[in-house]
């Protein structure tokens, strides 16, 4: 019996499809209608085995692909992705189609479609251009998985060129999309931000919570927060100069997770934060920097960042990216760290907090391919070195990057 247990339009048996990868072959009843969820009981929640890793695979193959096969970063994404999460290989054969896909999921939840779907769509988000087909297989996929994901109308508007309408669905569709007057708590801002990446440079009680980081016992989270911003020239929120609010919350999440601050560690920054995000809105972060720090499709984002492309595609960066997913799906209970009250947590122990979200160690694989923490040579880029020694000069100090070097 076909895995999805599904009847045809018009009352015709389920199809028999033995091997998924027959669907749609001569003979065989093509289903079009969406592959339903299973129930309560029927659910798989086990980790995928090698088998279905290797079905996998020859799915992500038959979506993401272009004419002539996978690119070359495509390539290097499934090949770093696929067994930091799953502990398999990228094992691919003769590619599925999008309804046959969709059937090898036919007993996952809608949680794990989603992320798969996700990841397809990422693959398609490395793409420049984006051939439409790629797009359509992509969105035929997701309908066949009883998936809806706000990016696949992100890649459509980028494969169509309508790069001022892809940058709205994001604003609409993304992690932000629902920014209300609850969410400010988190940032202890003193009113209300319009919009969830507007900046805050008039808030005198914000700026002086930042600043008494400074005055926190050595080794504490906050402190070493303040030690981060000093060493970069970095304002802090509520000051004229300073980053977004909301943007500022990820910095915490540099210092916890140990990540530079080159455009490379922004990468892995927002891999680890969307993948630890229980909200599948969540991974429109790691979309938006990739279509600043790669492909350039967005000009702008976070109320600060500004593209600068094809940093994804440097050496070893793939391996750093998938490594920083792994951390994040690994991190105890789905967390939302752009919406912690970090302030709550800035007097433990960086360890302390470290163990509170059970953050994992960086693989060796990743510290290999480069992944250097914020103390590190590598941590730190020439720009954010002078800023400062910018800052310590106007403030009558020594200069202490921290470690830090360029």
């Amino acid at each position: 019996m076909c895995p999805a247990a599904r009847v045809c339009p018009g009352g015709a048996p389920a199809c028999q499809v033995a091997d998924p990868g027959r669907a749609g072959a001569a003979g065989d009843i093509v289903l079009i209608v969406p592959v339903p969820l299973p129930g309560p009981n029927e659910a798989d929640q086990q980790p995928p085995d090698a088998a279905e890793v290797a079905l996998l695979s020859r799915g992500f193959l038959g979506v993401m692909a272009p004419d002539g096969g996978l690119t070359e970063l495509q390539h290097l994404l499934l090949e770093a992705i696929v067994p930091a999460m799953t502990g398999y290989p990228f094992d691919p054969g003769d590619a599925l189609a999008p309804d046959a896909f969709a059937l090898v999921l036919a007993r996952r939840t809608l949680a794990f479609r989603t992320r798969i779907v996700q990841l397809a769509i990422l693959g398609v988000l490395v793409l420049r251009p984006i051939p439409p087909e790629v797009t359509a297989r992509v969105t035929a996929f997701a309908r066949e998985a009883s998936v809806d994901d706000g990016m696949l109308a992100v890649a459509r508007r980028f494969s169509e060129g309508s790069l001022g309408l892809a940058s709205f669905d994001f604003q609409r569709n993304g992690y932000a999309g629902r920014w209300g007057p609850d969410d400010d708590r988190a940032l202890h801002v003193s009113s209300h931000l319009a919009g969830a990446w507007d900046p805050a440079v008039d808030d005198p009680a914000l700026a002086r919570r930042w600043t008494d980081l400074e005055d926190l016992p050595p080794g504490s989270l906050g402190r070493r927060v303040s030690d981060f911003y000093r060493a970069r020239g970095f304002a802090y929120p509520g000051l004229n100069g300073s980053a977004p609010p909301l943007l500022a919350q990820h910095d915490w999440v540099h210092v916890l997770a140990d990540y530079g601050t080159t455009v490379e560690a922004e990468l892995e920054v927002f891999a680890f934060i969307a993948r630890a995000n229980d909200d599948m809105r969540a991974f429109s972060l790691l979309a938006m920097v990739v279509c600043l720090f790669e492909t350039g499709y967005l000009a702008t984002g976070a109320g600060l960042f500004e593209s600068d492309t094809g940093h994804l595609s440097r050496q070893g960066v793939a391996v750093r990216l998938a490594d920083a997913m792994r951390r994040g799906a690994r991190c105890r209970g789905g967390v939302d760290f752009l919406r912690t009250d970090w302030f709550g947590l800035a007097d433990r122990s960086v360890e302390d907090v470290r163990a509170h979200f059970g953050v994992e160690a960086k693989a060796t694989e990743a510290v290999a391919a480069g992944s250097v923490g914020p103390w590190e040579r590598g941590g730190i880029s020439p720009f954010q070195w002078e800023a400062g020694r910018a800052l310590a000069e106007v403030r009558g100090l020594a200069y202490d990057p921290f470690g830090a070097g360029v």
